[in-house]
């Protein structure tokens, strides 16, 4: 046994270096000065080709004032959301410190300071580091700014330093972004508010911050904002800082901030490119929001210039040549999103975001949810059968030659041989846009025209989560997918942004194989490239027979079907058209082997972000994704493969066993009926109710004799479109931008 004097020798050594060590550390620590602080730095984005896209930070977006130049209200709305006693206090909260080092030891994230001398010391603090060693510096600097600087200087600190969202660094900057105001200037009721954004900016904009997560909504965001500025009065008015009447003036109305603006270079699409890169690098690193906009990084991503560019005018010129919102109510408030991804790759070469910042609209079309996207969701459906097959087929995958009914008003069996009912007990009947008779039809028929009714009962026939599993695996996020696996999850409830959509169809374009979309190859910062921007991997998606077979499908669509607008772009291509319910949204997704492009388009109510109907948009009944998005679509493709080869796509086999639709009459024969040449809205003929294999169709091309011999005479043409008997106008499909979980009253609907 050690004897007392060896234990008591060892203890006063332990606790003499423990002092020593803390003398050396307070000895070594500076005091923070906000004017360093404040030479915050650019963030410098670069296009693809390693030239300088733009540089924009916070630094012009900063300006240091005095404590007597912030408002009382301002300082007292601080202390009493934050730290009640700062007056009184050394400046350290040793509880917080302690609680925050055994989070690290555990492998937690660290956590704040608890005080406002701590958060001072934080905000000064430009690197990433995120350590114990950081910690105790804080503490001992913290310690040091106690003892060195007064309580108003430290507060005068604290609010010079601190992020308020928009890009804005301490309260000069916010009482402008915010209010257009000088700090001075601030009335108590607008300090609460800004008080409240010190909690987070993200979530305590009333302006809502979606695009860098979801749950940030303008109305989420704004209730979160409301209460906080509520409570944080109510807070003044007990620590005795407001008076009865002070406090009554001030909770009389909530001073709702102004709206976003740009700021310097963030305009056209540089401003949705950018964000864009944020939200890629936030994703993958541990940086965060407010490291992020204090600045220091050079990012470099993936964006080629001249295909943003093409993809702006061909969006601009299609915009001018057919939307006249001047003249005509219903081309208001019309937007258009698109994204263009490399197959194989993931990389995303362009985007169209929105009208730009410069316009007010901060929203990036490219990457959000809430925009149904209708019967472009069918490939899923087909791939999904011709690789599980149905439960009729035990795991054998369905030809697309197989034959089910495309009439109109269709009961949808289950696979028990009971039919889905409606709310009230009646039975749920499946919906085309037209009445048109098209009888028993091939799925590749039913593609190429975009009738509803085949898909429906495919996809209930498949088992909707394996049409799930089949677009997750493609691509698409599963919280973008609608949550309600009914009948009309097959025909496009869901509502993935148009990358996630161009990414997918990509899958198609590579013959199964899959990479995450991405935006950014590097990240630098004083000089040293940070971790976790690796290119994504390749993965299998699908079996590449499959995939080859949704595209010789695909390819039909715009050869024949929906999609003939995009013919014009003279090369092979494959694509689907999509629209939905009450004519709310329309999309063109398409591709070649080297680049795959959604665009979306939809109007938009710029109050509450509800989709509005786009029947009588640019002057026509309704507007079909084959329309105005396939323009657009073909417009830009043109352009970005101008002077590239035309590989077209790698041969499909025969797949699947015919394995039609339960209920399909034995084969009777039929005249042969010749098409119209073209798809219109109204059918050109009446078929008979029942028919075989009629001759090709003189416009179809077929690329293997299987699928002429049984495909081509079908005739007809319509889009589709879906709704319950007893649903709303906006069955099944989310009625505000974001939400991406659909809704309605039972199921919803899409169209060709």
């Amino acid at each position: 046994m050690p004897s007392w004097r060896l234990v008591s020798g060892l203890c006063l050594t332990f606790l003499g270096s423990l002092v020593a060590l803390v003398g050396v550390g307070y000895a070594m620590v500076g005091v923070p000065d906000e004017n360093t602080a404040a030479k915050s730095q650019n963030n410098v984005y670069y296009w693809a080709n390693g030239q300088q896209m733009v540089a924009t930070g916070t630094g012009a977006n900063r300006q240091n004032v005095t404590i007597d130049q912030i408002p009382k209200a301002m300082q007292n709305a601080v202390i009493s959301a934050e730290n009640k006693s700062f007056y009184s206090d050394s400046g350290v909260d040793p509880m917080g410190i302690a609680r925050a080092l055994v989070n690290m030891a555990r492998g937690g994230q660290t956590q704040g300071g608890s005080t406002i001398t701590q958060q001072f010391v934080k905000n000064t603090y430009l690197s990433q580091d995120q350590t114990v060693t950081r910690k105790f510096k804080e503490m001992f600097i913290s310690i040091k700014v106690g003892t060195k600087l007064t309580k108003p200087q430290i507060l005068q600190g604290y609010l010079n330093t601190s992020y308020f969202g928009r890009g804005a660094y301490g309260i000069q900057a916010a009482a402008q972004t915010y209010y257009g105001v000088d700090a001075k200037d601030l009335k108590p009721s607008q300090c609460a508010v800004l008080a409240a954004l010190l909690k987070g900016a993200t979530y305590y904009d009333p302006a809502g911050n979606p695009d860098i997560d979801p749950s940030a909504t303008k109305d989420a965001n704004y209730k979160r904002s409301h209460d906080r500025w509520a409570w944080i009065l109510e807070e003044m008015h007990k620590d005795q800082h407001l008076t009865d009447a002070e406090y009554q003036e001030a909770v009389k109305k909530y001073p709702l901030p102004q709206g976003r603006k740009a700021i310097k270079g963030m305009t056209g699409q540089i401003s949705y490119l950018a964000d864009t890169a944020k939200k890629y690098v936030l994703a993958h690193s541990s940086i965060t929001e407010t490291q992020f906009d204090q600045g220091g990084f050079q990012i470099y991503t993936t964006f080629d210039k001249d295909k943003v560019n093409a993809l702006s005018a061909a969006v601009q010129k299609i915009q001018k040549a057919r939307l006249n919102p001047k003249t005509r109510e219903k081309d208001k408030y019309v937007q258009f999103g698109a994204a263009s991804v490399v197959p194989k790759d993931g990389a995303i070469v362009a985007l169209y975001g929105g009208a730009g910042y410069e316009n007010n609209h901060f929203t990036n079309n490219a990457d959000t949810s809430g925009v149904p996207v209708g019967s472009t969701w069918k490939p899923f459906v087909l791939a999904a059968a011709m690789a599980d097959g149905t439960y009729k087929t035990d795991g054998v995958g369905v030809s697309p030659l197989s034959k089910y009914n495309g009439d109109d008003n269709l009961k949808v069996r289950r696979p028990d041989g009971t039919y889905y009912l409606n709310k009230d007990n009646s039975i749920f009947r499946q919906r085309n846009e037209s009445e048109y008779p098209w009888g028993y039809i091939t799925l590749r028929k039913a593609m190429e025209q975009s009738i509803n009714t085949p898909f429906v009962q495919l996809g209930v026939d498949v088992g909707m989560t394996k049409v799930r599993d089949m677009a997750q695996a493609s691509g698409i996020l599963p919280d973008s997918m609608s949550q309600n696996l009914n009948p009309s999850f097959a025909i496009g409830t869901s509502t993935p942004s148009a990358i996630r959509m161009a990414d997918a169809y990509a899958t198609f374009a590579a013959s199964g194989e899959h990479v995450d979309p991405y935006s950014v190859t590097a990240v630098k910062q004083d000089g040293q490239e940070l971790p976790g921007f690796s290119k994504p991997k390749l993965t299998r998606a699908m079996d590449e027979n499959v995939a080859n077979n949704v595209t010789d499908v695909l390819q039909n669509v715009i050869q024949n079907g929906t999609g003939t607008n995009a013919k014009a772009l003279g090369r092979a291509a494959a694509g689907k058209t999509g629209t939905t319910d009450s004519n709310k949204s329309a999309w063109f997704v398409g591709y070649t082997q080297q680049l795959s492009t959604s665009v979306a388009m939809f109007r938009e109510n710029p109050k509450d972000a509800e989709l509005l109907s786009m029947n009588g948009t640019a002057g026509v009944p309704s507007i079909h994704g084959g329309d105005i998005p396939t323009s657009v679509w073909t417009e830009y493709m043109k352009s970005a493969l101008k002077g590239k080869n035309d590989p077209g796509f790698p041969d499909a086999t025969k797949i699947g066993q015919i394995a039609d639709e339960l209920g399909m009459p034995s084969p009777t024969p039929s005249p042969s009926i010749t098409p119209s040449e073209t798809p219109s809205e109204t059918p050109s003929a009446t078929p008979s109710e029942t028919f075989t294999s009629p001759s090709p169709s003189p416009t179809e091309t077929c690329q293997f004799a299987w699928n002429c011999s049984t495909d081509g005479g079908d005739t007809g043409s319509t889009s589709g479109t879906t709704s319950s008997p007893t649903a709303t106008e906006t069955t099944g499909q989310g009625n505000t931008r974001g939400n991406a979980n659909g809704g309605g009253n039972l199921f919803g609907g899409s169209s060709g």
